[in-house]
């Protein structure tokens, strides 16, 4: 006899994630084990609470697979970084930049110009990973060197990367955000822009104040000239060592896919190692895999470009799949539901649909471990709630990703968090208070919300798609890039 299924009730949702929580704090604070033990103790609670309301296993496992594979679009990109970050080093890509920086950023704007350069990277790109492991690795040493904290340069550097990654008409969370939320893609950028313009804005402000008051003219640039000295000795520095980021640039720009081109990006990386740094080529071709080994005799260059490789990322990787599986389970026994049931209660004018769609996203983050994870939630929980306010889907894209993809950098185990407390060397915890850009974006669009600003009308194109999708069943075929 089949066990008849049922929703989980409102305590006992409540019970999954307080175990959650409880579980993540006991073995990361208390116990000080892996993040991933925790995730797959998690693991067993969510199915343990799914028999229980009538689920069988191999309904769950789907449910499972299916969130796993929501994210294979970043661990592919996640993949293809590590094997970048480590060539670029080993070619003297990332040396060069550091370089450069040091000879041409002054000290007291460093901390605003780290931001602007690694959006511009981002915004060109349109991937907050690839900016992170290059144009970010490059400002956390020219950072470093000025004797900045770098847990401010990483809040600086993050900052700028989730401008692009936000932003860019290349970025997948764009696209996917504004397919599945219906929108045309440059009114969804458009309305993001009302929100992510005046942060930058601020968050630049921010950085150069904190620069300018840290560095007053008189700092010590012993550091800074012992690292110019160190990549000068043991590195080939030229302009000729920026050709492979100028063409990574370009071909990303012309909207080639992101995995492939970052993968060409790798293996020019381990041609200039070749040609340029005195490595054999087998030994380049070695660090696409196991990264970059230096042993420059200063302990501040070796630390900081000791890294990269496919192997770099395999930990990460396993944290995201883990975590991954998390939202899939969650998701398999209508915990999603559950909370797009009182969601539905509650979004009664735009001020709370703009919280309760960022609540799902975050949802999707903290519970999910990945972007992608929280554009599902944020749009599936809460869509239906912007159609019976009439309101435009642009708000509902919006905030999805003002929920979503800006808030994962802020999570330990999310992608975004583990990618960049492990690619930039400083832990999630550490730099979080210095993320101002992607708090800036959560107050404004909570402004925006309750004060009902800058809430685009809907145009003839999202209304036309309303009807489409109408016609198809409520279902809708949209394309994910990576």
């Amino acid at each position: 006899m089949t066990k008849e299924k049922k929703l989980p009730s409102l305590g006992v949702l409540l019970t999954i994630l307080g175990m959650f929580v409880v579980i993540m704090f006991g073995f990361i604070v208390i116990l000080k084990l892996p993040i991933q033990l925790a995730l797959l103790v998690v693991w067993f609670v969510i199915l343990g609470f799914g028999v229980y309301l009538g689920h069988n296993y191999l309904e769950m496992e789907k449910g499972l697979l299916k969130g796993i594979y929501e994210g294979m679009g970043a661990i592919l990109i996640l993949i293809a970084v590590g094997a970048l970050i480590g060539s670029w080093i080993a070619g003297g890509v990332v040396p060069t930049m550091i370089y450069y920086g040091l000879n041409i950023i002054s000290p007291s704007i460093f901390l605003m110009a780290a931001m602007i350069i690694c959006a511009i990277t981002a915004l060109s790109t349109g991937t907050s990973f690839g900016s992170a492991g290059t144009a970010g690795i490059a400002m956390m040493g020219i950072g470093e060197s000025f004797g900045l904290p770098t847990y401010l340069v990483a809040g600086a550097v993050i900052s700028g990367c989730y401008v692009g990654d936000k932003m860019s008409p290349l970025s997948d969370t764009t696209v996917m955000t504004a397919s599945l939320s219906r929108v045309d893609l440059f009114r969804h950028i458009k309305s993001m822009s009302f929100v992510s313009i005046p942060a930058f804005i601020i968050s630049a402000v921010l950085y150069w104040i904190v620069g300018a008051v840290m560095y007053d003219g008189q700092g010590d640039l012993s550091i800074a000239e012992n690292t110019l000295t160190g990549l000068e000795q043991n590195f080939n520095v030229s302009w000729m060592m920026l050709i492979p980021a100028v063409v990574v640039i370009i071909m990303l720009a012309f909207k080639l896919p992101s995995v492939p081109v970052i993968l060409f990006g790798a293996l020019l990386g381990s041609l200039w190692a070749t040609l340029f740094q005195g490595y054999g080529f087998i030994e380049a071709i070695q660090t696409l895999y196991s990264g970059s080994e230096q042993s420059t005799g200063i302990a501040f260059i070796d630390n900081l470009l000791n890294r990269g490789g496919i192997t770099f990322m395999l930990e990460v990787i396993l944290l995201i799949i883990l975590a991954l599986g998390v939202g899939g389970l969650l998701q398999s026994i209508g915990a999603f539901t559950v909370i797009g049931n009182l969601f539905a209660k509650w979004a009664n004018n735009t001020g709370n649909l703009t919280l309760t769609t960022m609540l799902a996203s975050f949802f999707g983050v903290f519970f999910g471990g990945a972007a992608y994870v929280s554009l599902l939630t944020g749009t599936k929980i809460t869509e239906e709630n912007y159609d019976r306010k009439n309101v435009s889907r642009t708000l509902l894209s919006r905030n999805v990703e003002a929920g979503g993809t800006v808030t994962t950098p802020m999570v330990p185990w999310s992608d975004g968090g583990v990618f960049m407390a492990t690619t930039l060397g400083v832990a999630t915890l550490a730099y979080l208070p210095f993320f101002w850009y992607g708090f800036l974006v959560i107050i404004i669009s909570l402004i925006y919300g309750y004060f009902g600003l800058f809430i685009m009308e809907k145009d003839d194109h999202e209304k036309a798609k309303d009807e489409d999708h109408e016609e198809n069943g409520g279902y809708e075929i949209y394309e994910k890039t990576v």
